[in-house]
């Protein structure tokens, strides 16, 4: 009886990891042709904000409003989870307050919208300070900064704020370092979402290194800043900032560029 019972649980095993790696090497085929995952939004059960932490949303956040009903749900229950899975911590004084914890968790969620996992393993706290803080890393002042090895992102909140002042001109601070915390995630965590990221970022910086007239009008055209060209990862998080806040220039401007982009973050919401 014992022998059949284990029998019975091996072939169980057996056909789970035979049924398991069949829809993955189906999805993988999904991505191959069309590049993106087959589905990204499917939950058991959906957290719900409430209607205070809704309200923030509704008048801070301006991508949740352009947003039909069936993803502003998702979106409310992935800001809930984002906000339940990390750590808030003030520091120089600073207080989290529940619009601080909602505005910081649905920049994250927007940026990984297109995402089936959407959580950014690598971080575990986000510290905020006042403003600009001292750095040990380089022993000088920052806005923000992403430290894989503590599992921490850190900004000032003062400078976080600016980039939602104005949100066309391209300086979005929480953007640009949960773009940076995204970035190293995706080339560290092998889910299917991470994989696309990384692999088309590496056909953007192929195709980038290839064609020198695209190259030449990137760096003429003064639509990214200076800072853009510090390296790779800097050109990706400023592109992403302007993938974000002026989308239709940045198409107009450079298609095949912002093509890669909206592959990357298979970005196909609230108009964009």
């Amino acid at each position: 009886m014992g022998s059949k019972i284990i029998l019975g649980i091996f072939f169980a095993a057996m056909t789970f990891m035979f049924f398991y790696f069949a829809i993955k090497l189906i999805e993988m085929g999904y991505v191959l042709r069309h590049g993106k995952p087959y589905y990204v939004h499917f939950y058991w059960f959906k957290r719900k904000l409430s209607d205070k932490q809704k309200e923030i949303l509704r008048t801070k956040f301006r991508f949740y409003n352009k947003l039909s009903e069936k993803n502003k749900h998702f979106f409310e229950h992935r800001v809930a989870s984002f906000m339940i899975d990390k750590d808030f911590i003030g520091r120089g004084g600073l207080v989290i307050t529940e619009e601080m914890k909602v505005l910081l968790a649905a920049t994250a969620v927007m940026l990984t919208f297109g995402f089936r996992d959407f959580y950014i393993g690598l971080i575990s706290k986000i510290v905020v300070y006042p403003t600009r803080f001292y750095s040990k890393s380089n022993d000088t002042y920052h806005k923000g900064e992403f430290n894989p090895k503590l599992k921490a992102l850190v900004l000032s909140w003062e400078d976080f704020l600016k980039g939602f002042d104005v949100d066309d001109d391209n300086l979005n601070l929480g953007i640009h370092e949960f773009t940076h915390a995204i970035h190293i995630n995706s080339i560290k965590e092998r889910d299917i979402s991470s994989t696309i990221f990384s692999d088309t970022f590496k056909e953007l910086s192929e195709m980038l290194s290839k064609d020198e007239l695209l190259r030449d009008r990137i760096t003429s055209s003064k639509y990214f800043r200076t800072y853009a060209y510090t390296n790779q990862f800097e050109f990706l998080a400023v592109a992403i900032e302007h993938f974000i806040e002026t989308p239709q220039e940045f198409e107009n401007e450079f298609p095949k560029l912002y093509a890669k982009i909206k592959q990357m973050l298979n970005f196909n919401y609230a108009g964009y």
